[in-house]
């Protein structure tokens, strides 16, 4: 039996089944036909969040943030360049704590930007503070093989 991976579709929320062998290969939703991976970090709101941290096999990245907030704005082409290059092995999502206050209150966030790392459903790292790229990769590896 092949080993596989679920990854929800950040252009439908369907659930996909993908064999880990084929992560590196532009899988496509096998319902809208669209890339799997994007590239860009995934806006993530009240009304898919918990599809998209529970149904994912895959570890994700969650970046807490708000639009008035400077840090987070420097944090922005960091997180875009780590999309680029960290996907398929992880994925990268933002939570604007402005428009989705209770996620933010859910998950007690108090300074942004905040960056969650979940793997199965679960938190498993947090750090707070802007970084850059090659600080977070070092921070990702001490919880995640990268």
């Amino acid at each position: 039996m092949t080993d596989a991976v679920h990854i929800v579709s950040p252009h439908d929320g369907t659930i996909n089944r993908v064999p880990r062998d084929k992560l590196g290969s532009n899988p496509v939703c096998g319902k809208s036909g669209k890339p799997l991976f994007i590239a860009h970090p995934l806006e993530l709101t009240a009304a898919n969040f918990q599809r998209y941290i529970t149904r994912s096999d895959l570890p994700i990245l969650v970046d807490f943030w708000a639009p008035w907030c400077g840090p987070c704005r420097m944090m922005a082409p960091v997180l875009d360049e780590a999309a680029k290059t960290l996907e398929p092995r992880l994925l990268i999502a933002k939570v604007n704590t402005e428009s989705e206050p209770v996620i933010g209150q859910q998950f007690g966030i108090r300074s942004i930007p905040t960056l969650a790392l979940f793997q199965g459903g679960r938190e498993i790292a947090r750090v707070s503070g802007a970084m850059q790229l090659a600080q977070l990769k070092q921070w990702l590896s001490q919880h995640i093989s990268l």
